[in-house]
């Protein structure tokens, strides 16, 4: 089981090095959600999710959400 950062908005994992990347098995992997969550906090990403990935038999559960430093666009 992996704790990972996803991206929202482009359902992209936070990989090393800041990187994003689409296969959650190159995801950075968290020893805890607390750790993501605070890690997520600081990405410059609108919203996010905290999930755990099993890859074993490829599913997601969605520990948590919220919001990280990036800017929320204004519609028009």
């Amino acid at each position: 089981m992996n704790i990972l950062i996803e991206d929202a908005e482009t359902l992209q994992f936070l990989a090393s090095n800041g990187r994003w990347t689409k296969k959650p098995s190159e995801g950075t992997n968290f020893t805890e959600t607390q750790t993501a969550y605070t890690a997520a906090k600081r990405e410059p990403i609108r919203k996010f999710n905290i999930v755990r990935y099993f890859s074993g038999t490829k599913q997601f559960v969605n520990m948590d959400h919220g919001t990280g430093k990036g800017r929320e666009t204004t519609p028009v």
